[in-house]
């Protein structure tokens, strides 16, 4: 059988590394999972070209939209979302899902923020969507966005049954909330929010989603104030731990993904 991830660039994508320890661990040696340079595209003709053996497809930059047009059929979740990272072969065709809110979900209950009531989520891009999906998961009723273009962040409104507030991207450690996630991109704009970190954030979770360069710029503003700092691998981990799931219908075994990918990047659990 054979899965694997898209996208564009690729090279660096650390999914082969966590299917494929997840299917040494759970014994599955006639899987097989390989990285493939796919843009928009190229999208289309490549899913058309994969054989009976192909199983599933997890999706990066920039495919989560033009997955919409490859899938056959495509899950609620997903579809709120309005991205798609995961493409399952079915009876009935490609199945699209979105994981990457398990994921976040995933992530912050494991590290103990697994019942809220409010959270802030900083930035308002395309995981930002996933992010609020996540926290209304884990019973927030009320998130604020804080971000560097407050007029972009409207575009969530319609995103569940949700009490959203808008603030710049400075007011973030000031929402007095006990779950963070940060959907930033690493480089100028992760470093513009830790510029604007302050407080005592003892009791607080932030999530960074990113992985690569770690910690962030944030993350170490984040964690001298006293927050519990998550990386974005845990949540990168959670997510490819559904697909794998999804995929191969056996139960992921989290802990040898995990330890995969940490060691792929250096990572230690407090880290």
């Amino acid at each position: 059988m054979h899965a694997g991830v898209l996208g564009s660039p690729i090279r660096h994508s650390l999914s082969p590394t966590l299917h494929r320890a997840g299917y040494a661990a759970a014994g599955l040696s006639d899987w097989e999972y390989t990285a493939h340079e796919v843009d928009e595209g190229g999208l289309a003709p490549f899913v058309a070209g994969l054989d009976a053996s192909w199983r599933g497809l997890s999706l990066t930059m920039p495919l989560k939209v033009a997955a919409f047009d490859v899938a056959d059929e495509v899950s609620a979740l997903a579809r709120a979302a309005g991205a798609i990272n995961t493409l399952v072969r079915t009876q009935a065709g490609w199945s699209a899902h979105n994981t990457d809110v398990h994921g976040i979900v995933a992530a912050l209950a494991e590290a103990g923020a697994a019942h809220v009531s409010s959270a802030t989520i900083v930035g308002s891009g395309a995981t930002a969507r996933s992010a609020l999906l996540g926290l209304v998961g884990l019973g927030a009723r009320r998130v604020t966005v804080a971000a560097r273009t407050p007029s972009r962040a409207e575009a969530l409104r319609d995103v569940g049954d949700v009490d959203l507030q808008v603030v710049p991207l400075r007011e973030w450690a000031s929402t007095g909330d006990r779950a963070v996630v940060s959907t930033l991109p690493g480089g100028p704009a992760n470093a513009v929010a830790a510029g604007h970190t302050r407080g005592d954030l003892s009791g607080v979770t932030l999530l960074d989603v990113v992985y690569a360069d770690w910690p962030t710029p944030l993350a170490r503003a984040a964690a001298a104030h006293g927050a519990t700092v998550v990386s974005g691998l845990e949540m990168l981990v959670h997510q490819a731990a559904r697909q794998f799931e999804l995929f191969t219908g056996a139960t992921a075994p989290v802990e040898a993904m995990q330890a995969a990918g940490r060691e792929a990047l250096g990572h230690t659990p407090d880290a």
